[in-house]
Parts: C-alpha cells; sequence; structure tokens
C-alpha cells in the first residue's frame, strides 16, 4: 500500500472518461490529417474519401526505419555534450542534471542526412511512408507508456508527479504518474521532448521538399518558405534547450501517454500539415506577398524571442508564445483556398489558451504574492487589450 501522499491535485481534461476519449481522438485526428492532406478536397472538416486498410498501415519496413530513427537519436543523446544544466529543485531537494546537445543533435543529423543522399539515399520516399510511419509511432506511444505507468509502480513517491497520481489507472495512464522516469543518466521526457519528434518533423519536411522537386522540377518558394520558417523555430528551440527546464511539462506534468504521444507521434506527423498539403495541391506564391510573409515571420520571431527569454527568467513556460508567433505565418504560405493548413494556427489557439490556463493556476500555487504582483503589471494573459 502507498504511503499518504497528502490532497490529491484536482483532475484536469475530463477526467479518466475525457483521458480515454482523447487517447481515441488523437490517434484519429493525426490519421484523418495524413489522409485529408493527401486527398482531392483537402476538407479539414468531413470525413476521407475512404479509409485505408491495415496493408496501408502496417509495414515491417516503417517500423525498423522508426526504430531506428530512434536509436539514432538516443545515441546523439549520448555524445558528450557542450554543457550539462541542473533542473530545478525536485521535492526531495535534489536537482538533476541534463545534457544540452539537442542542436548538436540537429546539425550531426543533418550531416548524416546529407552524406546519405549524396550516397543514394531516396529521401524522397518517405513521404509515400508517413501512414505507416504514424502507425508504428502511435504503437510505440501506447506501448512506451505501458512501460513507463509500470517504472512508476516502484518510484518513490517523491519521485511521482503531481497531477497523475488520481488512482484511476487509465488517468493515470494518459497524464503520467512519475515526473522524471529515467534508467541511470538517461531521461526518458527530456529525450522524447524536443529530440525524435522535431528533429523528425524538420526531416519530414524535407522529404517532402524533396519529393516536390521530383515532381515538378524544383521546389515550390511556397514549399521552401514553410521549410524555412519550420527549421527555424527547431533550430532555435534546440538552441535554447536550456529553456525547456523550467517548462510545465518539465517540472510539473507526468511523463505518461499525452506528451509521449504528442512528442513523438503528433508533433512530426501533424506539425508537417503545411508541406504535407503543400506537396498533394501546390499553390502559387509571388514574391511581393512572400515578402509580406517573412516580415510576418521576423516580427513574430522578435516577440516570441524576447517573450520567451522574459518567462523562462520567471521560471515561467516558455512555449506559450514561440507557438503564438509560429503558427499563423507557417501557414500563410500554403494559400487560403483550403481551412485544412490552418489546422495548425487553429489547434494552437486552442492549445494556447488552454495551456495558460494551467499555467495560470499553477504558477499561483507556485508564486503566490510575487505571481499576482507579475500580473498586476502584465495584466493581459496572451494577447494585449484582447486576452
Amino acid at each position: 500500500m502507498d504511503p499518504p501522499q497528502g490532497p490529491r491535485a484536482p483532475l484536469e481534461f475530463g477526467g479518466p472518461m475525457g483521458a480515454a476519449a482523447l487517447m481515441l481522438l488523437l490517434p484519429a485526428t493525426v490519421f484523418h490529417l495524413l489522409l485529408a492532406a493527401r486527398s482531392g478536397p483537402a476538407r479539414l472538416l468531413g470525413p476521407p474519401a475512404s479509409l485505408p486498410g491495415l496493408e496501408a498501415l502496417w509495414s515491417p519496413r516503417a517500423l525498423l526505419l522508426w526504430l531506428a530513427w530512434l536509436g539514432l537519436q538516443a545515441a546523439l543523446y549520448l555524445l558528450p555534450a557542450r554543457k550539462v544544466a541542473k533542473g530545478l529543485e525536485l521535492k526531495d531537494k535534489s536537482r538533476l542534471r541534463y545534457p544540452i546537445n539537442g542542436f548538436q543533435a540537429l546539425v550531426l543529423t543533418a550531416l548524416l542526412v546529407g552524406l546519405g543522399m549524396s550516397a543514394g539515399l531516396p529521401l524522397g520516399a518517405l513521404p509515400e511512408m508517413l501512414l505507416p510511419l504514424a502507425f508504428v509511432a502511435t504503437l510505440t506511444a501506447f506501448i512506451f507508456s505501458l512501460f513507463l505507468y509500470l517504472k512508476a509502480q516502484v518510484a518513490p513517491v517523491s519521485a511521482l508527479a503531481p497531477g497523475g497520481n488520481s488512482g484511476n489507472p487509465i488517468y493515470d495512464f494518459f497524464l503520467g504518474r512519475e515526473l522524471n522516469p529515467r534508467i541511470c543518466s538517461f531521461d526518458f521526457k527530456y529525450f522524447c521532448e524536443l529530440r525524435p519528434g522535431l528533429i523528425g518533423w524538420v526531416l519530414i519536411n524535407l522529404a517532402l521538399l524533396v519529393k516536390e522537386a521530383e515532381l515538378r522540377g524544383s521546389p515550390s518558394l511556397a514549399m521552401w518558405l514553410v521549410n524555412g520558417f519550420q527549421l527555424l523555430y527547431v533550430g532555435d528551440a534546440l538552441w535554447h534547450e536550456e529553456a525547456v527546464l523550467t517548462t510545465m511539462d518539465i517540472t510539473h506534468d507526468g511523463f505518461g501517454f499525452m506528451l509521449a504521444f504528442g512528442d513523438i507521434a503528433w508533433v512530426p506527423f501533424t506539425y508537417s500539415l503545411q508541406a504535407q498539403f503543400l506537396l498533394h495541391h501546390p499553390q502559387p506564391l509571388g514574391l511581393p506577398m512572400a515578402a509580406i510573409i517573412c516580415l510576418i515571420n521576423a516580427i513574430g520571431y522578435y516577440i516570441f524571442r524576447g517573450a520567451n527569454s522574459q518567462k523562462n527568467t520567471f521560471r515561467k513556460n516558455p512555449s506559450d508564445p514561440r507557438v503564438a508567433a509560429f503558427a499563423a505565418e507557417a501557414s500563410l504560405p500554403a494559400g487560403v483556398s483550403h481551412l485544412l493548413p490552418y489546422f495548425y494556427l487553429l489547434y494552437f489557439t486552442a492549445l494556447l489558451v488552454h495551456r495558460e490556463a494551467r499555467d495560470e493556476q499553477q504558477c499561483l500555487q507556485k508564486y503566490g504574492l510575487a505571481w499576482q504582483e507579475y500580473c498586476r503589471r502584465v495584466p493581459y494573459r496572451i494577447m494585449p487589450y484582447i486576452y
């Protein structure tokens, strides 16, 4: 019998029923978006034209490729780091150590992919494997989450997260019981947070660009912009990797299905939606409009970098402003003829409002009067004079 843990945190996401629904809805959304992007109508709303059979979802080749990708990123994680940072103080007064080598992993991955392409690696074949890759990534997330749930059963109480220990197995499986699950120095949550999913997103975008060049002779300007904007986002996140140590994901949330699926399946296969759409639905983009979009991107980057630095200094989640600043211009190169590429913007708007509400509650509990003073000086939560 577990020792007393004090009052339990209030249930989020609609409790066990909401958690169960999300574990079905989130994977279904990923596959819906993948199918919609390659379909003729490219409808965000409404059922896909046809549902894939099991033969379209399961591929041993995709499984081997996915496992090789995870293995490569794990190996790069274990390489000597340019810096080792300490996380925030835990309940037992200890501070974990984290390698700061995510940008190094991105650069080495790029070099390996470049060498592979020069040796004949058919990167342009990757877009045809997105469905089976998403399937094995989803399967991996479920199996990995089960491992994390079982591992947490033998973890000390001091290692458990505040929110994922309700006593309901479905809810705890979804939210995650252990705060920082590790084997030796390998931190599973920290590894998944910025490595396989974000770098995989960039690789999928590049593969879509290569495929477009194979189909049409050269990549479109819109495809170049999508790749460039999103590479900037990923490169910045990995360059400032140490800032993730102060986010809610690391400091508060347990590591369960919610984060595992989000990191390794949702990120690479839904964040690349604009590039997927452009491959199957090319959009004309002139230089004047491209220049305007680039200007919006530059302004957004300036805002997000400044806001991120301020929030990291205050030990608050730095990913929220980044999301707001980058969602719009990353979708604009895909044109306005379809709603589908703007799923990114719609999703992040909803995520931002929800995450801000969670941040507000957690920061008020943690910082008390200091947070109230911060809110007095900064009265608007997301957008000045609006919200």
